[in-house]
C-alpha cells in the first residue's frame, strides 16, 4: 500500500462526508444514458467505502438523493429508487461481514416506496450492532428540511412541556437532529468539478473542511480519497481562535 505511506493513519478526520457528483456528466461523455452512470457509481462508492474502513475510519456520510433529485425526470427518479433497492440487498451482507454500520439520514415519506423502504430497515437492522465505521446514507435528505425538522421537535417539546425551562440554543437543534450523536464532518468532498456542498449537512458542516475535486464520481476510488485526507492533514483548523503570537 505505497499509496498510504504518507498518509497519517493516527491523525484521520473522524468524519468524512462526500457529495457524489458527476454520474450524469461522465455517462453523457460517453455517450452513455445518464443511468449508467449511476450504475457506474456505485463501484466507485464501494471502493471508496472499502478503502475508508481498511485505514480505520470512523464515520462516512455519502449523499445518495437528495429532497431536490424528485424535480428530475421521473423515469430517472423511479431508476434511482429501484438502483438503490437493489444496491442494499448487493452490498449489505459484505458491509456487515466487514463491521460497518449502515444507517440513513433524511426523511421517511410517502415518495419512499414500500419496497425500499423496506431494504433500508433491513440493511439498519442486520448491521446496528457493528462498531468499525457508521456509514450513514443520505436519502430524501436536505439539510435545510433537517434544520427544519429539528425545529419543529423543538417547538413539539415545548408544547409538551418537555423543555423544563430549556432555552433556544445551538444544542437545542443539535440534540433534535436526524442523528444527534453522529460527530460533525471534519472533511466534506465532493465530486464533479462543483464549488458548493448543495444543501448538504448544512447545520454539521459549519466548521468543516472543504475539497473539490474535477473527477466525476463513477472515477473516484479510495485513493482520491486518501489524497483529499492528506491535503486535510496540512490544514491548521483554529475554530475561530488566533494562535499564540
Amino acid at each position: 500500500m505505497s499509496y498510504l505511506s504518507d498518509l497519517d493513519l493516527h491523525r484521520l478526520p473522524r468524519h468524512v462526508a462526500i457529495v457524489m457528483d458527476g454520474n450524469g456528466r461522465w455517462a453523457t461523455q460517453r455517450g452513455l444514458p445518464r443511468t449508467e452512470g449511476h450504475a457506474a457509481g456505485e463501484e466507485a462508492l464501494f471502493d471508496t467505502v472499502e478503502g475508508a474502513l481498511d485505514i480505520g475510519l470512523e464515520w462516512l456520510t455519502v449523499f445518495a438523493f437528495s429532497t431536490e433529485n424528485w424535480r428530475r425526470p421521473p423515469s430517472e427518479v423511479r431508476y434511482l429508487m429501484g438502483f438503490n433497492r437493489g444496491l442494499l440487498r448487493r452490498r449489505r451482507d459484505d458491509l456487515h461481514r466487514r463491521g460497518a454500520r449502515i444507517r440513513f439520514a433524511g426523511r421517511v415519506d410517502w415518495r419512499v416506496p414500500r419496497s425500499v423502504l423496506r431494504e433500508m430497515e433491513i440493511s439498519r437492522e442486520m448491521t446496528k450492532s457493528n462498531t468499525k465505521m457508521t456509514l450513514t446514507i443520505a436519502f430524501n435528505y436536505g439539510g435545510r428540511t433537517e434544520i427544519v425538522d429539528a425545529v419543529k421537535r423543538v417547538l413539539e417539546d415545548h408544547d409538551r412541556r418537555r423543555l423544563k425551562g430549556e432555552r433556544m440554543t445551538p444544542e437545542s437543534i443539535s440534540s433534535r437532529l436526524y442523528h444527534p450523536d453522529m460527530p460533525d464532518p471534519d472533511l466534506l468532498i465532493r465530486t464533479g468539478g462543483e464549488m458548493r456542498i448543495s444543501n448538504f449537512l448544512l447545520w454539521q458542516a459549519a466548521y468543516a473542511e472543504l475539497w473539490f475535486t474535477p473527477v466525476y464520481w463513477p472515477d473516484f476510488n479510495r485513493e482520491n480519497l486518501y489524497e483529499a485526507i492528506r491535503d486535510y492533514q496540512k490544514r491548521d483548523r483554529r475554530f475561530g481562535r488566533v494562535e499564540d503570537q
